[in-house]
């Protein structure tokens, strides 16, 4: 008998809960097939069977909670089957005794018994229950005729683990940080012209297209060196600087919203930022992404655009002290050297943590984006 069991959770996790069962009792299973997902708080972790065999019994239920090395079910090795169903000779044997024993007759009897107490009523008894019958139908009629009509159903699903992460997280933000927002805007005109002169290339040589997260991050990578202090995070009554950008990309999931790391942002090409992008959003997807991938951060981007959002503040990616908001890309009108023009222009967005980072700071840090943004020449020449 194998015994399937709960991995080697990361140091900073005591438990999980017991997502998906693969395989039900009975079922074979061969080498690492996947036998069930558990979820930590920030990943999915996929249990593969180590050997061949029969899955025999589930121990832990779907949605239990379980720590680490904690028995999940078990199963036996080599092609035994423990056959629960009863044999051939066991069902005839059942199905003659069936047929020999005698035919109850208490249902024979208690009828007998009714019709008997029926006569013995009074007239005036059974006046009496035919009212009552008639009332209580009545009272049934009119609670019928009271319940709303048309489809009211409701269903209660129990939070998923991530689910009850990211919501404490985001509650913790906004009870524990002084959070303010600032808003700007930026013409990206330059943006889309550059991407259209040269998307082929770009695609051609790295094999990925040229989006605009890379654009944004290189941008954000700049104004972080230029403020420090957007960069850096409370510990405490200390500040801690850091001389590294690892920028946090918002990524969304069926599994809800996860955050994986850019390490070293501000070493990465355009390319080498697009091509990892494109990889975590997908293994996000797959629910394959590491714990070490999410952990840690300096900054956040997140890119409520893509789903249409127009304007929204974001809220902070603890215990990171600033994030920044991209939205959608809408045609208007704008004043541009005193006449009324139609540009492309986007809502930016900077959540910042007020204990750290003053109001001047964190208004010049979102105008260094904006006018990187607006002359990308700006980045290549990092001015």
């Amino acid at each position: 008998m194998l015994e399937i069991k709960v991995p080697v959770l990361p140091e900073s996790i005591s438990e999980a809960t017991v997502a998906v069962w693969h395989k039900q009792p009975g079922d074979l299973v061969q080498v690492d097939d996947v036998i069930v997902e558990i979820e930590t708080d920030k990943v999915v972790l996929e249990v593969p069977a180590e050997e061949a065999g029969v899955f025999t019994k589930i121990i832990a239920q779907e949605g239990e909670t379980v720590g680490a090395q904690q028995v999940l079910g078990t199963m036996t090795e080599g092609s035994e089957i423990q056959d629960s169903e009863p044999s051939e000779s066991e069902t005839e044997i059942e199905s003659e005794t069936q047929e020999d024993a005698p035919q109850e007759s208490a249902p024979q009897i208690k009828n007998e018994t009714s019709e008997s107490e029926t006569d013995e009523k009074s007239p005036e008894s059974q006046q009496s229950t035919n009212k009552e019958t008639l009332a209580a139908t009545q009272v049934s009629t009119q609670q019928q005729s009271m319940k709303p009509s048309g489809n009211r159903m409701e269903e209660r699903v129990q939070m998923s683990r991530l689910r009850k992460t990211i919501a404490t997280k985001l509650h913790s933000a906004t009870q524990n940080t002084a959070m303010l927002t600032t808003f700007n805007e930026v013409d990206m005109s330059a943006i889309l012209s550059m991407r259209k002169s040269y998307k082929e290339a770009f695609e051609k040589k790295y094999g990925v297209k040229l989006g605009f997260m890379s654009f944004f991050v290189k941008a954000a990578v700049e104004a972080l060196k230029k403020y420090p202090t957007v960069n850096a995070h409370l510990d405490g009554d200390d500040i801690v600087y850091h001389g590294y950008c690892d920028v946090s990309v918002a990524v969304s999931s069926d599994r809800g919203l996860v955050v994986p790391v850019l390490r070293d942002a501000h070493k990465m090409a355009m390319h080498d930022i697009e091509k990892t992008i494109i990889d975590y959003a997908a293994r996000a997807q797959a629910g394959s992404l590491t714990l070490e991938e999410m952990m840690g951060g300096t900054f956040t981007i997140s890119n409520g655009g893509v789903f249409g959002s127009l304007l929204s503040t974001p809220i902070l990616n603890s215990p990171q002290s600033a994030i920044l908001g991209m939205h959608k890309t809408q045609e208007r009108a704008v004043v541009v050297d005193g006449e009324i023009i139609v540009r492309p222009m986007m809502y930016l967005a900077l959540s910042y943590d007020h204990r750290i980072i003053d109001g001047r700071e964190a208004v010049q840090f979102l105008i260094s984006i904006k006018d990187a943004l607006e002359d990308p020449a700006r980045l290549l020449l990092k001015v």
